[in-house]
């Protein structure tokens, strides 16, 4: 994890020619392999620095499991959405005999790279992340592959590594969501979206665009906004009132700015429902302490949770191998409440 690359038995196995079961077995100077090839393997490895991750090693291969503690990083800690993840990540590890280890990024590139080299030096089994909002650059999550650290992304996912990953439907949840307020009589839909470095922001904003192209609506470029909060929301939404061409609904990446926008048009004297139409995506506790109450997507969080924590754990154990990457999908629902027609 020092930044140059780590050897691991697959590279082994691909530079001699041989199976990874092979490798295995030399290094552990098992009689099932002859001498000169268990010679050629170990000096090999000897050669090029091979250290092998005994920690994984040991809780795949053993009933006595004495660092059962998964690593997991979170964006950000008061994020209600990502609160109900971990909630579903502790609890499934809890059933299984595991301890969590969290610590929070502050959607902060460089403090993403130390908490894995952190997690890396205090030997968790495995570690579960969510990427920072500027992570662009993948080496340190390469690291931990590499090094053989099972490792699962959720929710924003990195398309730069080959790893496991667990994230909801975010694309037919936002097609569907503004199919909605398009049969309510939408037209002109505003979109209010995460900057499209995130897999989760392009996945959503193609939901959006196609919603409109398949129900005959043109795709208006000035009715979108990199916009992902409450405050830049607030600030934001008044520029699309500007022109005489306004918008009728707004579709937001999230609730936080869902009720940015709501709170905004209210106050400019604008009808919700009447005028304004507002839909969301999380389905978090402030959706129904709104006046009107909020439509939105949910995103089962609690699920994401359990089933990253199902993955990793299967990583670790060895019921999924650790080069298979494995990918799941969480449903969204569209939770109709006031602010639609």
């Amino acid at each position: 994890m020092n930044g140059k690359k780590v050897i691991t038995m697959k590279d082994i196995a691909r530079e001699l020619g041989v199976s990874v079961a092979t490798v295995s077995r030399a290094l552990k100077d098992s009689p099932r392999i002859s001498q000169e090839r268990k010679l050629l393997i170990q000096n090999f490895a000897r050669e090029h620095n091979f250290t092998p991750n005994l920690i994984a090693e040991s809780l795949r291969h053993s009933r006595v499991q004495p660092l059962k503690v998964i690593g997991v990083i979170i964006p950000e800690l008061v994020h209600y959405y990502f609160s109900t993840i971990l909630q579903g990540i502790e609890e499934e590890a809890s059933a299984h005999g595991y301890r969590i280890m969290v610590a929070q990024s502050g959607e902060h590139y460089e403090r993403e790279v130390q908490l894995c080299q952190s997690f890396y030096e205090n030997k968790v089994c495995g570690i579960i992340v969510s990427q920072a909002k500027d992570t662009q650059r993948y080496d340190h999550f390469q690291r931990l592959i590499d090094a053989g650290v099972p490792l699962v992304f959720y929710d924003r996912i990195s398309t730069g590594v080959e790893a496991s990953r667990v994230v909801v439907d975010d694309y037919m949840g936002a097609y569907h969501a503004v199919n909605y307020l398009i049969e309510t009589g939408c037209r002109r839909i505003a979109y209010f979206g995460s900057q499209m470095n995130l897999e989760i922001a392009k996945n959503r904003f193609n939901g959006y665009k196609d919603a409109l192209l398949k129900r005959g609506l043109p795709f208006d470029p000035s009715l979108t906004r990199i916009c992902d909060n409450r405050p830049d929301a607030e600030m934001m939404t008044p520029e699309l009132f500007d022109g005489d061409y306004y918008p009728d609904a707004f579709f937001a990446v999230n609730d936080d700015t869902a009720l940015g926008i709501l709170y905004t048009v209210k106050r400019m004297g604008l009808r919700v429902p009447e005028d304004i139409s507002i839909c969301g995506f999380t389905n978090d506790i402030h959706a129904v302490s709104c006046d009107p109450m909020l439509t939105t997507v949910e995103q089962y969080g609690n699920r994401v949770g359990e089933e990253a924590a199902d993955v990793l754990i299967g990583h670790v154990e060895g019921t999924i191998p650790l080069d298979h990457v494995e990918r799941r999908v969480v449903r969204t629902k569209l939770i109709i409440r006031g602010t639609t027609r």
